[in-house]
């Protein structure tokens, strides 16, 4: 038993699981299908292929909440302007603008882990993450990692429950902030117990369908170890 990590760090992130139209939400925390497709990417796996993606969803998530972040909501417009035409879904000009609200998570710090039996496999991600295909981003494409998504010896012996509770805590204290006593620990479930979150992948991208998968969250202690330097 092997798992991978992952540090996910930058000033925005969103995980919207629900977004439909011209609002657009966040979860409060990385997603499953989100994990899967930033690991795609740096595999080089096309959306259309399904047999690339399937090892990648199949594995155990765990997410650590080293900074929970601050929701916010960022104001976009399209062809708002009194000059401005836009072309609707049905392919018609349109005079009417758009207002789009679109959330998403400010100074957020996560350490997520992928469980496998197969450790050679999570060596291969690792070394596709230190030199990806396609470009990593944190939810939507504007938003880039502010620091390596993976660690030196990101690959580790053990279970998620045995590994992410040990690793040494990834956020930085702000000014007049002192260390957390405890950190927010979510985690699948093998029983259908927790909270139930429709972002499993069962198809590639391209057909977007998912299923349903467990979360049980926990607070957990906080690391002994504190690490403020970046491999």
């Amino acid at each position: 038993m092997a798992t991978l990590l992952l540090r996910l760090v930058g000033p925005m992130q969103s995980w919207g699981i629900t977004s439909r139209f011209d609002e657009r939400d966040t979860g409060k925390e990385p997603s499953k299908s989100a994990v899967t497709g930033l690991l795609a990417a740096a595999m080089g796996i096309d959306r259309e292929s399904w047999d690339g993606l399937k090892a990648l969803a199949q594995m155990k998530m765990a997410v650590r909440h080293d900074r929970p972040g601050i929701l916010k909501q960022d104001y976009q417009t399209v062809g708002c302007a009194q000059s401005n035409e836009i072309i609707k879904a049905d392919g018609k000009p349109s005079k009417d603008g758009i207002i789009s609200k679109r959330y998403y998570l400010a100074d957020a710090a996560f350490l997520v882990g992928l469980e496998s039996d197969d450790c050679q496999f999570l060596e291969s991600i690792q070394k596709a993450l230190q030199n990806p295909v396609w470009i990593q981003y944190l939810g939507r494409k504007s938003y880039l990692p502010s620091e390596p998504t993976w660690f030196k010896e990101g690959v580790q012996n053990g279970s998620l429950q045995q590994v992410l509770p040990q690793w040494p805590w990834i956020s930085t204290l702000r000014k007049h902030e002192r260390y957390p006593q405890k950190l927010l620990m979510s985690r699948e479930s093998e029983k259908s117990e927790g909270v139930l979150k429709m972002d499993l992948p069962v198809s590639s991208f391209s057909l977007r369908q998912f299923a349903g998968r467990y979360v049980i969250s926990e607070w957990i202690p906080f690391p002994q170890e504190v690490s403020h330097v970046s491999p």
